[in-house]
């Protein structure tokens, strides 16, 4: 199971085919793994990392750390599950360290990004504190290398 999870991790693309050849084993056999892993949730999906510098899309990433007052009831998990719904959440995490939740977030400028954070994050219930991040340069983001194919334009002095 591990290897197959490494080969997925590495190239989601590839094939039953190709794995089985990697695998030394049959396409049936990759393929009824996969499913069974596809159902255990233990591969929950596929995506491709996409280079938004590169598109004409406006696009925008935020880290916001998160400190709260964990619910009584449900703790951190109540707020998380709040949280999960917005259509700007990529990923949220519950964090060890000096805040609670990281919750990374996309928009399509600045301004939106800083309005979703003002207007719906942080004036959920139980939040204490948020502090915002705006990437400015990915340059590796899932092993994925962002800077390989570009020049320098500086010019040797």
């Amino acid at each position: 199971m591990e290897k197959i999870l490494s080969l997925l991790d590495t190239n989601a693309r590839l094939t039953h085919a190709e794995l089985a050849t990697m695998l030394n084993k049959s396409e049936a056999e990759v393929a009824a793994q996969m499913a069974r892993l596809e159902k255990e949730g233990v591969i929950r999906g596929y995506k491709a990392v996409i280079d938004w510098e590169r598109t004409d899309r406006e696009h925008v990433t935020a880290l916001i750390e998160l400190k709260v007052t964990p619910r009584r009831d449900t703790g951190f998990d109540g707020l998380a599950e709040k949280i999960m719904t917005f259509e700007e959440v990529e990923s949220l995490y519950l964090m060890s360290g000096g805040f609670d939740l990281m919750v990374i977030v996309n928009g399509r400028t600045f301004k939106d990004v800083s309005l979703f954070v003002a207007r719906r994050l942080s004036t959920l219930e139980s939040v204490v504190s948020t502090a915002t991040h705006f990437v400015l340069q990915r340059y590796k983001d899932r092993d994925v290398l962002f800077l390989q194919d570009e020049q320098d334009e500086r010019g040797a002095v």
